[in-house]
């Protein structure tokens, strides 16, 4: 699961680094709130809907502290060593499109369409109406898909 969380945390902060804080940190929290968990539910959920409430609070705070400003796209690099490398190029150029929509798109893409969460799971971790879910989604879509030309279909 963990290699699951460290990816959704590079989506939410767009930086390797702050990736591997953020999932320090909820997991950090995971175990001091240990009693929260109600067991026979899914650990998953909770630890996505955790992470994403800490990346709520940081986001709060950078605002005040340093009016919120993010790594370069271009200095992410999240190579799949399992794929060849034209297939590498590809997800990567993916990647950057999805890094290129907003927030709350990027986080609905990931959650549902990388890491394979149904709408009521997502809209559970962002705290969110599952039509809103489903229009995050198809915003996304088209316009990745406006980016390569195709209609929104």
């Amino acid at each position: 699961m963990f290699p699951r969380l460290w990816r959704y945390c590079v989506v939410l902060t767009g930086s390797r680094d702050r990736a591997d804080d953020l999932a320090q940190s909820a997991c950090l929290r995971a175990l001091e709130k240990y009693d929260k968990y109600e067991a026979g539910t899914r650990l998953d959920l909770w630890m996505y809907r955790l992470t994403q409430r800490i990346w709520l609070n940081e986001i709060r705070a950078d605002a005040v502290r340093h009016r919120g400003n993010m790594v370069p796209i271009d200095d992410i690099e999240i190579p799949d060593t399992k794929l060849d490398p034209e297939s590498n190029l590809l997800m990567r150029e993916v990647l950057l499109e999805v890094m290129t929509l907003p927030e709350a798109q990027r986080s609905a893409v990931t959650l549902v369409y990388v890491d394979g969460f149904s709408y009521k799971e997502a809209s559970d971790i962002l705290d969110v109406p599952i039509g809103t879910i489903m229009s995050r989604l198809a915003a996304a879509r088209g316009k990745i898909a406006g980016k390569y030309g195709r209609g929104k279909g």
